[in-house]
């Protein structure tokens, strides 16, 4: 399960390019490997970032885990629903799933980011 317009990031993230944001979600393997999400730390509409720093956290029944931001950017938008139903982080990783759109602050970032082959190489050597 693992759709083939997202880039992804080596801590399991991943990015959907539309209209130069990026929807930023966490990949089936995290989700599989946290199991049933109870609570997802929305980030702050405005909050800029670092490529590399937390942007949210994610606890599970079996642990917490960072969501880390794939490029440096801007949040402009979250997804509030996650305040109520974080399992939608395990049900539809890629879809209702998702956590934060971000402006990027450099566009062409997006292009350090594994594509699918890349991404399947490093899980399935996990």
């Amino acid at each position: 399960m693992l759709p083939d317009d997202l880039r992804y990031s080596t801590d399991h993230e991943w990015v959907r390019l539309e209209d130069g944001r990026l929807r930023l979600g966490i990949t089936d393997y995290a989700q599989d490997a946290l199991g049933d999400v109870v609570y997802v730390e929305i980030p702050e509409v405005g909050a800029e970032f670092a490529a590399a720093a937390k942007v949210s956290e994610v606890e599970s029944t079996k642990s917490v885990s960072d969501i880390y931001a794939p490029v440096s950017g801007r949040v402009v938008e979250v997804n509030l629903e996650l305040e109520a139903s974080p399992e939608r982080l395990n049900d539809d990783p890629y879809g209702e799933g998702w956590i934060c759109i971000i402006e990027p602050s450099d566009a062409g970032d997006v292009d350090a980011l594994l594509d699918v082959e890349g991404y399947r190489r490093l899980i399935e050597g996990s």
